[in-house]
């Protein structure tokens, strides 16, 4: 009788790397988690690589998956010792089951998406990088900002995971963002995916957009916005009000409180929660300088008479 056929060998770093992704979506993780997560992926290349390994055999676990993700979720224990067997089969087994919990985000955003932690580039809150990812190509990422390179020695390409990036091409570039295409070649543009909405503002130049069948093609001071299978008509939009984060600015023309919220949220560690209906629909108009966003709750306090409730972990209530 043959003898049974051994199970693969694991890298040690991958199977570490494969207990912090249960230990992050065990339901119990907390900011210090997150805190020895990063310490442990900055020890070498080596350690970082292996996360995003590990990240991406859950991602096609749970791919494959499908409509298992009602099933028990894998169970985290304090420091789980795992054997490679173990690793490789029931681990394996338990984060297919565990798809939708893989893909879902920590409780009020607080820190990034598995998704978001295993990207090739991604920017903390409060950071902004500049990339040249091609002789024709430059790029900045806004705070909390993903992407994964995609490139090929003739094709610049990257996939925005989520956040903001603004691009300029001398030649061809495409951006993949949440199904769609973005493409351009002498051009300047933005591209802003949230909430599984994308937004794509083309600044100078022309950019096509593929998404859901369609193809639209928008020019100068022209944006567009797709989600779910819909495409939004091209509307006008303020360049300079848009551009203005890239200068350390954030400005705002009449935006409800709600809308400068989400923004403000994106800068500043924590997270700011209105709960006021009344307090959600005043306008608010200024520029912020994004360095000094820690006076913004004073100053809503004051403007608007509003009571502000502060939780730990940088939660801040306005009602």
């Amino acid at each position: 009788m043959s003898a049974p056929p051994e199970t693969p060998e694991i890298n040690p770093l991958i199977e570490e790397g494969l207990q912090w992704i249960a230990r992050l979506k065990s339901g119990v993780a907390t900011r210090d988690d997150l805190d020895e997560l990063a310490a442990w992926r900055a020890q070498s290349e080596a350690h970082d690589e292996a996360f995003k390994t590990a990240a991406r055999i859950f991602r096609r676990a749970g791919v494959a998956a499908g409509n298992l993700a009602e099933r028990p979720a894998l169970v985290y224990r304090a420091r789980p010792v795992w054997s490679r067997r173990a690793v490789m089969g029931g681990t394996i087994a338990a984060g297919t089951a565990a798809a939708a919990y893989l893909a879902a985000r920590p409780p009020f955003d607080l820190w990034p998406s598995l998704r978001e932690l295993s990207a090739d580039v991604r920017t903390a809150t409060g950071e902004q990088r500049k990339l040249q990812i091609s002789p024709a190509v430059a790029l900045q990422l806004n705070t909390q900002t993903s992407i994964a390179m995609r490139s090929s020695d003739a094709h610049p390409r990257i996939e925005l995971i989520s956040g903001e990036v603004a691009a300029t091409a001398d030649g061809s570039f495409e951006v993949l963002a949440h199904g769609g295409e973005v493409r351009a070649t002498q051009a300047r543009f933005d591209v802003d995916a949230r909430d599984g909405s994308v937004c794509v503002s083309c600044i100078d130049g022309a950019v096509d957009i593929k998404y859901a069948g369609k193809s639209t093609r928008i020019g100068p001071a022209e944006q567009l916005t797709y989600s779910g299978s819909s495409v939004s008509r091209p509307v006008a939009f303020d360049p300079e009000s848009l551009t203005a984060w890239q200068s350390g600015l954030l400005i705002f023309h009449n935006q409800t409180l709600t809308s400068v919220v989400d923004q403000i949220n994106r800068y500043r560690p924590g997270k700011i929660i209105v709960v006021n209906a009344d307090l959600r629909r005043r306008l608010v108009n200024g520029r912020f300088q994004i360095g000094k966003l820690d006076d913004f709750v004073a100053q809503v306090e004051q403007l608007f008479d509003a009571k502000v409730t502060s939780l730990p972990g940088g939660l801040v209530i306005l009602s």
